[in-house]
């Protein structure tokens, strides 16, 4: 086989269908990042004042929904007086706002997560894609000649 020639078998078929996830992965990554980082935009939600970082920025991207939860929590902090909301009596009047932070900050840190896993799937996809071009391109290398002699004796 020259290597021009097309590749035939299974593994040219295999790299093709890795391409084919790669690509599929690398959308969904990227079109599940869109999608989370506009949902969480519609919130409209403004990092603090006293955040360390990203002050005063709209939150949708991972970074700033992280800046944005760890003010949440040294504010239920704050009000705790350095209890968690478990730790809080029933009767303590702070309990429900505590609550209601820790609720806030766990969604702002599930949207980080789902940033993450949105990125990885994408990476994902682009090796994937990588590998099966690679495949495809190891199917066009002829075989050596000393191979070939030997196969037919």
């Amino acid at each position: 086989m020259t290597a021009s020639a097309r590749p035939t078998g299974a593994v040219p078929l295999l790299g093709l269908l890795v391409i084919i996830a790669g690509a599929v992965l690398f959308v969904a990554g990227v079109v599940t990042y869109s999608i989370v980082g506009s949902t969480l935009s519609d919130q409209k939600i403004t990092v603090s004042d006293d955040a360390a970082y990203f002050a005063g920025q709209h939150v949708n991207q991972p970074w700033e929904a992280y800046a944005e939860a760890m003010v949440i929590a040294d504010h239920a902090s704050e009000m705790a007086d350095g209890k968690t909301y478990a730790e809080l009596a029933r009767d303590d009047p702070e309990r429900e706002s505590v609550m209601n932070a820790s609720f806030l900050q766990a969604s702002l840190f599930t949207s980080v997560v789902a940033f993450g896993v949105a990125a990885l799937t994408a990476g994902l996809g682009i090796l994937l894609a990588l590998i099966g071009y690679s495949l495809r391109r190891l199917a066009r290398v002829p075989e050596p000649a000393e191979a070939r002699t030997a196969t037919s004796a």
